[in-house]
């Protein structure tokens, strides 16, 4: 006698034949090398990057912004709601198990009943007590039930890699706006001292009115420069005002509860980093993977939507007993079994256009994909490009600075000895003042490009699974 398999045993073979998602690919061609010249290197970053920038206040308003970041909490939350639905996804798997126990009294106030109702005037109070224990299974022919769960789990390591996106965003902004903060509270010292210079030229200006070796013309073109200084001040003031306010914003707290110390911006030191190979950048930032997976989701997405189309068959077994009086309530056991084949005929082409919308959104997320990747490299590239930049204009502009402040010098020497007219003087306070706010804002600059190099390269994020 040949031996017969069952429905159940059929069917969970033919479930566990079902192809299992893909990782997606991109058919993104990631360069050789960069671009800007730079010393190839395949050293991991830090993922405490901040660190190398020498700034003690920084690691701490770092840590406060993980703590306190209302955004980095959300994404938190993300991550707890796309586990739940894993677990929710993954819930259909194994069968549904359900335990029920009922009773029930019905009585008849009145009259002599009527054939609906146990109850009548002979015997006007039933009781009835039954429970159950039944189990039911959807088996998984087309694979579409573990496809959904792929999709949530998927989804989870999206949310994740949301999180550590985030985190970065969030990270790199404290770091950008603290040395935007700082910067500008040199760019307000500079300002005080050159407004003293000028207020120190305006007095010797005077003093040679009132002695009548200088023209009304000199002294009020002093007085110009010293009004213009005096605006310009402010102005700076208020600017690093507001860059303090979006640094409490960021931190999660209102500007009044942030307390700043009066580091240096000299304090600050650009670290070398290492850029690595572009292939490196795909399993580095935690952006790419996200897209990546998503796009996997929404390929398991597909599946969950094709095998919508097809029939699908539920198994149900129940094991109950009831009675009328509660102490018999076992005495009568029985058990049901059930098959039930369910085939879609008809849906006004729903079914078709839910696989139709999964198919493009799996297309719009390749696409999204192919994006992120080129997006990050062009991320490493202009980071590069600014450094590289950056580094040849501050060598000149060095060179500038000194030269600029030896030219004033000189020119308010020759002025007080008289060998000299007030406007080389006046033009010399303003190249001056100039080359100090641009020494200033280049280093500012310098700054950011490292921190928006550690931010494109993924701030040393990667994950163990790739």
């Amino acid at each position: 006698m040949k031996p017969r398999l069952s429905l159940l045993t059929v069917c969970l073979l033919l479930s566990a034949c079902a192809n299992p998602v893909q990782r997606p690919d991109s058919g993104v061609q990631a360069p050789a090398t960069w671009q800007s010249p730079q010393a190839a290197s395949v050293a991991r970053i830090d993922p405490q990057w901040w660190t190398q920038f020498g700034s003690p206040e920084l690691d701490r308003l770092i840590e406060q912004a993980r703590l306190s970041s209302f955004d980095l909490a959300a994404a938190v939350a993300r991550v707890r709601q796309a586990q739940a639905s894993t677990v929710i996804a993954g819930g259909s798997q194994l069968p549904e198990v359900k335990a029920g126990f009922n009773a029930n009294r019905q009585k008849l106030l009145r009259g002599s009943g009527y054939s609906q109702l146990d109850a009548d005037s002979s015997n006007q109070a039933v009781d009835y007590f039954d429970t159950s224990l039944s189990a039911s299974y959807e088996v998984d022919f087309w694979g579409g039930k573990r496809a959904s769960r792929d999709s949530a789990q998927f989804a989870l390591q999206a949310s994740e890699f949301d999180r550590a996106t985030v985190e970065l965003t969030l990270l790199s902004g404290v770091a950008s706006t603290y040395a935007q903060t700082l910067s500008l509270r040199e760019q307000a010292r500079i300002a005080a001292l050159n407004l003293g210079n000028a207020q120190s030229v305006l007095q010797l200006v005077q003093t040679r009115y009132d002695a009548g070796s200088t023209t009304a013309l000199e002294l009020a073109q002093q007085k110009s420069l010293v009004a213009a200084q005096q605006r310009q001040l402010p102005l700076v003031q208020q600017q690093a005002q507001e860059a303090l306010i979006s640094l409490a914003a960021l931190l999660g707290r209102p500007v009044q509860q942030l307390s700043v110390s009066q580091e240096a911006f000299d304090r600050l030191q650009w670290p070398q980093i290492s850029s690595g190979v572009p292939s490196d950048l795909l399993s580095r930032r935690p952006d790419i993977a996200r897209v990546e997976a998503q796009l996997a989701a929404a390929e398991a997405d597909v599946k969950v939507a094709r095998a919508a189309m097809l029939p699908n068959l539920t198994l149900t077994a129940q094991l109950g007993s009831g009675a009328d009086q509660f102490d018999q309530l076992l005495r009568s056991p029985f058990y049901n079994l059930t098959a039930g084949l369910v085939a879609p005929i008809f849906n006004n082409g729903r079914l078709s256009a839910e696989r139709d919308k999964a198919s493009a959104r799996q297309q719009e997320l390749l696409e999204n994909y192919r994006g992120t990747i080129i997006n990050g490299f062009a991320d490493v590239e202009k980071a590069l490009n600014s450094i590289r930049g950056l580094d040849a204009q501050r060598q000149w502009q060095s060179e500038e600075l000194n030269q600029a402040q030896t030219a004033f010098d000189i020119a308010q020497s020759r002025y007080q000895a008289g060998a000299e007219d007030l406007l080389t003087v006046l033009e010399t306070q303003r190249t001056l003042y100039a080359a100090q706010d641009l020494n200033v804002q280049l280093r500012l600059s310098r700054l950011q490009a490292s921190i928006a190099l550690y931010k494109a390269l993924g701030g040393g994020w990667q994950t163990a699974s790739r």
